[in-house]
């Protein structure tokens, strides 16, 4: 397990949530994280507790401010991760996650083909994040943890590797795998830093101070890497802010290529003996941040709005996207500048409480109805 957190008194944790609470009232654990209920608690949960809302404590600019850290996080503290959650997704309480991939009902018979908006190929992407059921989840998981569970999912990449129309390779940060065992797939930085510029490798992840406090980037570069298929059109992330990130993209025109084809990649991969991902009952898919829960899914496009950025911004994009329930990204993800021709990242803002179907459709809907209201700006 992950090196001791060291957990304050009572009063001095209750006085930061206090302090946390003023200074920023739509942090939503210092919101929900009551001296009553944590009072209820055994001193083992206490512990366990504090390491999931420290970083919401540590940043008070948090919107979420609390990660699980074990997958049975969210049914062992209920009380508390239940009214994040429904808050933050705006679900009414007691709501629970269905899961269900066929999309051979939406668009035309499962095609979700946008020539049909009068558009042309698009950059499209859909992405998953899972974690293993008998795993910690990354904020809790140690060093030897990290390079077991790299080594576990050596046999899923293997299996990938064999597959005529996935090939591709691993790379991994892990300078070692310890007691003197030397890595195979280790990279230098050079190789690192083109696939980070590349967009195929995830950035360092201990520069960001909401998951340091959280411990997800402790032991940095253990335990991280990823695994890139032949055609550069599938990429699996191990060890990021959940264990696995599995993603498939392409240009093209049909939604539903790059989803169909992500199904078939997580059905590969939890076909090998001991991968099974980590579900709740009420929650869906488990993963470390509550705000992925349920799908833990993202499906984007890059679509050129030249009209509703014309100020050089993505402000009047967000505005118009923000009733369409599309969230509005850079070019190169969150907090990156939007394409100098106007090409935006859109993507359904749901995760939870959805079916997987149904984000891959909202999106298409997404784009049909962003593009009317591009239409009108030029009018």
């Amino acid at each position: 397990m992950a090196a001791a957190v060291e957990t304050p008194m009572t009063d001095d944790l209750f006085a930061k949530v206090d302090e946390v609470k003023q200074a920023n009232p739509d942090n939503r654990c210092t919101k929900y994280l009551t001296r009553e209920y944590y009072e209820s608690l055994d001193d083992e949960q206490k512990s366990l507790l504090y390491r999931c809302v420290k970083t919401g404590l540590d940043n008070a600019d948090s919107g979420l401010g609390c990660y699980a850290m074990k997958p049975s996080d969210y049914e062992t503290f209920a009380p508390f991760f239940d009214k994040v959650i429904y808050d933050y997704h705006g679900a009414e309480e007691g709501s629970k996650h269905v899961t269900d991939w066929d999309a051979s009902t939406v668009g035309d018979g499962g095609v979700l083909d946008v020539t049909k908006l009068g558009l042309e190929e698009l950059s499209m992407r859909v992405r998953v994040g899972r974690n293993l059921k008998s795993f910690n989840l990354p904020g809790l998981m140690d060093k030897a943890e990290r390079i077991r569970f790299e080594q576990m999912m050596l046999k899923a990449f293997e299996k990938l590797q064999a597959d005529a129309s996935y090939g591709g390779k691993v790379y991994s940060l892990s300078p070692d795998w310890g007691e003197g065992v030397a890595n195979p797939n280790l990279i230098d930085d050079e190789k690192y830093n083109e696939l980070v510029k590349a967009h195929v490798m995830f950035k360092d992840m201990d520069a960001d101070p909401y998951l340091k406090s959280a411990g997800i980037s402790s032991d940095w570069p253990y335990g991280r890497g990823c695994w890139q298929s032949d055609d550069g059109q599938c990429i699996i992330w191990f060890g990021e802010e959940d264990q696995l990130r599995i993603m498939c993209m392409k240009r093209g025109t049909k939604l539903n290529e790059v989803f169909d084809r992500l199904k078939v990649i997580l059905d590969v991969v939890e076909s090998i003996e001991g991968l099974e991902f980590a579900k709740s009952d009420n929650y869906g898919y488990v993963t470390s941040c509550p705000s992925n829960l349920g799908t833990g899914m993202r499906a984007s496009v890059h679509i050129k709005i030249p009209m509703l950025t014309k100020d050089g911004t993505d402000a009047k994009a967000k505005e118009v996207c923000k009733p369409l329930g599309l969230s509005v990204r850079g070019t190169g993800g969150e907090h990156t500048p939007i394409g100098a021709d106007g090409t935006v990242d859109i993507s359904p803002r749901a995760r939870l409480f959805i079916k997987e179907r149904d984000i891959i459709a909202a999106l298409y809907v997404g784009i049909e109805n962003l593009m009317a209201k591009e239409k009108e700006a030029a009018e």
